[in-house]
């Protein structure tokens, strides 16, 4: 058991240092903490190993009176009736990058590097990657969105350099 936690984390560590030759990510210029709080329906993903088969996946964020943010994953595994999970993870803005940047805790010590790489006007939809395109989420404050939006968003992760076959829809039906 031990190796396999050791090669899931190796594996992790490796994804998010390496780009593939593709020019950086860029991250949007600046993210408004309090307006991002709340709760955000994961859409579309190049999941993690844990959120293969998710569905009704919501992120929820909660800014903390030190300035982390509390979040909390919840989703059904492998159907809309399928087992409940829930993931805890922290949060820490990156001086420096106007909140764009965050890194990513699951437990400690570990932090992954996440970018907002976009977000709408008004909040609605958001765009979370990591740095080596690795890993992608399209979150929006609801759980319907019209398939040409989604598919426009898809669309122009694919043309920033995201792989279209590992970009999966997450089934919402509330």
């Amino acid at each position: 058991m031990r190796v396999l936690f050791v090669s899931i984390l190796m594996s992790m560590f490796a994804s998010c240092t390496t780009n593939g030759g593709l020019p950086p990510l860029e991250k949007v210029p600046a993210l408004d903490l309090n307006r991002f709080m709340g709760d955000w329906y994961v859409l579309a993903n190049i999941p993690t190993f844990l959120e293969v088969g998710a569905h009704n996946a919501i992120e929820h964020y909660d800014l903390s009176p030190d300035g982390h943010i509390d979040i909390r994953f919840t989703f059904r595994k492998n159907s809309f009736d399928g087992e409940p999970r829930k993931y805890t993870m922290t949060g820490y803005p990156v001086p420096g990058t106007n909140n764009a940047e965050w890194k990513v805790s699951p437990f400690w010590p570990l932090k992954f590097p996440y970018y907002t790489v976009e977000i709408a006007p008004d909040y609605s939809w958001v765009i979370i990657a990591t740095p080596n395109r690795g890993y992608l989420w399209i979150m929006a404050r609801d759980w319907k969105m019209e398939d040409a939006k989604l598919q426009s968003l898809i669309d122009r992760m694919v043309e920033r350099g995201f792989k279209s076959s590992e970009i999966q829809r997450v089934p919402q039906k509330w």
